[in-house]
């Protein structure tokens, strides 16, 4: 096929696009004489850097193969037209709509593909029929807890105190997430749009995105859209404020207290941030999904439209995150319900080495690692709760057969000692202690040490400890940090290390457990 120069070529310029080499190639087309357009990705990740040319596709494309693929060669390269692909075409998009269609800052784009529709009405059916509405879609928080937004934001509306606030977590720190950093650098008018309905329907005068310094062209992007829609969305005000990293700022009152430049710590609950959060005022605090899907909801008919999607309470869609050792990783925005093993082997394309899947770890760190004799599980907030594992922000890592699930278990420990906050003794000492529990398992048991030896130490045990009891052990804390932590970060820990514990025991030098107790 002949492709004419003169129609242009759309590159992305999201980051991971960058990363690999999408602005060498972009270069590369405009030596050339190419009209180079930098737009959103579409989310196929194992493509990039792709090149769509009049809508077809090629990916992913060196700059040497940049003379083949402008007189319409590299076949071997070409994907047909992008929005046929199946990997696009078998999603339901709506947060993502406008994924690799759009130029990022363009207002002219954002407003032609039904940008501020959902604001503009919005303002015109006030603060009652907002909060209805998005209660009626069935909204959940997409961060990770999945507490129905139409809920919290009643809470915040009805709340005595002024100011109130709009607060966007966009710290975005779960291994094997990138939806929210895909939106902020692709579709940043969606999450202000949201933002903005936000506040008129609990009367927020100011909004705050907590965003983590390790995403700085997000951070570009965010600043750059926000002072070019001002003036679209006053008298309400946006700041972005950066994050210095923290895992457990992903928590909604320790991010407060980071944003009043206290220590990023957790509080207690009560109270809850929807009645005294930022500053002691009511505060909405929401994911960067969560926020960007409501200027659909408020669009004509989005609310009814949203309902009518998923199964049981989790209604709508969800950007779903495909990473790890996978074939075709990238992001799949789809109704709720689909299960796992569809996702894995069916869109995912199963591993990228080749080998069967071992395990897959849903939720980011602190999610639960299923089996695939469990792949039938529906992608739904209850049912991953009642096999002890979340959905968390929709991160699926895949593993395949040479990963040591002992070592993941004790990489869980690690993780939550590195990042606890410390305020609470169970995550403090307990991720310790599990890692140290997890060595006695795997080196055979404990025998006592000097100090217990002494005979002065009357009341210490002289003899070994076997692995069956250190396993008990093991259980025991988990339940501890599970039942006594103050965040979910001690308190979602034991599920990576009990899951593995349950379905991979010989990883762990045991033979399968007959005692340990699902959390």
């Amino acid at each position: 096929m002949s492709t004419p120069v003169s129609l242009g070529v759309r590159i992305s310029d999201d980051s991971l696009a960058k990363a690999c080499g999408a602005d060498a190639l972009a270069d590369a087309f405009a030596k050339a004489g190419a009209d180079v357009e930098r737009v959103s990705s579409w989310g196929m990740h194992w493509l990039e850097p792709l090149v769509e040319i009049n809508g077809i596709g090629w990916g992913p494309v060196t700059p040497d193969r940049v003379a083949e693929v402008l007189d319409g060669g590299a076949d071997d390269i070409c994907i047909g037209p992008v929005a046929a692909h199946p990997f696009i075409a078998r999603q339901q998009r709506l947060t993502f709509a406008r994924a690799g269609k759009t130029r990022p800052l363009s207002l002219e784009d954002y407003e032609a593909s039904g940008g501020w529709a959902g604001l503009k009405r919005a303002r015109q059916i006030g603060s009652e029929r907002i909060l209805e509405e998005v209660t009626q879609s069935g909204l959940r928080g997409r961060g990770g807890a999945g507490f129905p937004a139409g809920i919290k934001w009643q809470t915040v509306a009805r709340a005595s105190g002024e100011p109130k606030f709009i607060v966007c977590n966009a710290d975005e720190g779960d291994s094997g997430t990138f939806a929210d950093r895909m939106l902020m650098e692709g579709d940043p008018y969606a999450l202000i749009e949201g933002m903005a309905i936000a506040a008129e329907a609990v009367g927020a005068s100011h909004g705050y995105i907590y965003l983590r310094s390790e995403y700085p062209d997000a951070i570009t992007k965010m600043n750059a859209a926000i002072s070019l829609s001002a003036s679209l969305i006053a008298p309400f005000e946006i700041e972005v404020r950066v994050g210095a990293g923290a895992y457990v700022c992903g928590e909604e009152t320790s991010l407060l207290n980071s944003l009043e430049g206290k220590r990023g710590e957790v509080r207690a609950k009560p109270p809850l941030p929807a009645i005294e959060g930022l500053f002691g005022q009511p505060t909405v605090v929401n994911n960067v999904l969560t926020l960007a899907a409501v200027p659909h909801i408020l669009s004509e008919g989005g609310a009814a439209l949203y309902e009518s999607l998923g199964i049981e309470r989790s209604k709508g869609t969800m950007p779903i995150q495909l990473a790890g050792n996978i074939r075709h990783g990238g992001l799949y925005e789809t109704a709720f319900g689909v299960s796992l093993g569809e996702l894995v082997n069916e869109i995912g394309g199963g591993t990228a080495s080749g080998r069967p899947v071992k395990a897959v770890q849903v939720g980011g760190p602190l999610g639960a690692y299923i089996h695939p004799d469990q792949f039938d599980l529906p992608f739904d907030y209850e049912a991953y709760a009642a096999a002890d594992g979340l959905i968390g922000h929709g991160g699926v890592v895949v593993f395949d057969e040479t990963a040591d699930m002992g070592a993941m278990a004790r990489f869980a420990f690690q993780f939550c000692a590195a990042e606890s906050c410390g305020k609470c003794t169970p995550c403090r000492l307990g991720a310790v202690r599990g890692t140290e529990i997890i060595d006695r398992i795997r080196a055979g048991g404990r025998e006592p040490d000097r100090l217990e030896l002494a005979p002065q130490m009357h009341n210490t045990r002289k003899s070994s400890r076997s692995k069956e009891e250190q396993v008990q052990l093991l259980e025991d804390l988990c339940e501890v940090m599970r039942d006594g932590s103050l965040c979910a970060l001690g308190g979602f820990t034991p599920y990576p290390v009990m899951s593995a514990l349950k379905h991979w025991p010989e990883d762990f030098g045991i033979r399968a457990l007959e005692t340990a107790d699902d959390l």
